[in-house]
């Protein structure tokens, strides 16, 4: 693999099968090249997929349960190995790095928000937010001025030193957001992020996650089989064994 190497052309993108949002700069953020993935026991999810995500664009992956989404993102962030193909974050190819590098570009650039919350019921609201900073040694009282910037911004100023075990399924989401933000990512990665609340949090939740990322700048993929939750974004693919097509699949 060419470590390094860039794909920085709108053209590039397009004939990989995606494309840059106008105005944001040439740089692909996110490429896949042919990705091929099998499971054990020689299932295959996906074969060819090809994908270009640039900086600031918002896209959704639609698919039924099974059909590989959450292992795309596993893929994407560098937690699984495609059996084939390509992944650059930023030009980087991911299958050129060992795990300690493959962890520090996590760290550093990626943004993670799931279905389950993944909040650490033992530490405050404020901690759980700063986690991603202290990760990177960011300094104790700036890491705690960005998390309690973060908790206001996704409007729950004031409850820094509340624990998990006080919130409602829609307030840990808005925690979950805080938190994949604070380190200012440039790529979210968002998994089924409504899945677990009904109806109208989930509208509200949405809502806040596509103005936040919006306002961000960060490249954000959203995977889910709900409509609903696809329609925040700016374009849908859905995910089929033979990669990528655009559309609802309907």
């Amino acid at each position: 693999m060419n470590n390094g190497a860039k794909i920085s052309s709108r053209a590039d993108a397009r004939e990989l099968g995606g494309r840059v949002k106008p105005g944001h700069g040439e740089m692909v953020l996110l490429q896949l090249t042919a990705l091929k993935k099998t499971v054990p026991g020689g299932k295959l999810l996906f074969d060819g997929l090809n994908l270009s995500l640039g900086a600031g664009e918002f896209v959704a992956i639609k698919g039924e349960s099974g059909v590989g989404k959450s292992t795309l993102l596993n893929l994407i962030a560098g937690l699984d190995l495609a059996d084939s193909g390509a992944i650059a974050i930023e030009g980087t190819e991911l299958e050129a790095l060992n795990d300690d590098a493959r962890t520090k570009l996590r760290r550093e650039t990626i943004g993670f928000v799931f279905q389950a919350f993944h909040i650490l019921p033992h530490l405050t609201l404020k901690q759980n937010i700063a986690l991603p900073l202290v990760l990177q040694h960011v300094d104790a009282k700036e890491a705690g001025k960005r998390a309690a910037e973060m908790l206001a911004a996704v409007g729950m100023a004031g409850r820094e030193e509340d624990y998990p075990r006080a919130l409602s399924g829609g307030e840990l989401q808005r925690v979950a957001i805080a938190r994949a933000l604070v380190h200012r990512p440039k790529l979210i990665l968002a998994d089924e992020p409504t899945g677990n609340l009904d109806p109208d949090t989930a509208a509200r939740i949405l809502d806040l996650f596509a103005k936040e990322v919006r306002e961000s700048g960060a490249a954000t993929l959203l995977v889910t089989h709900s409509d609903v939750a696809a329609s925040v974004a700016d374009r849908t693919l859905t995910l089929t064994r033979a990669g990528l097509i655009n559309g609802r699949g309907e």
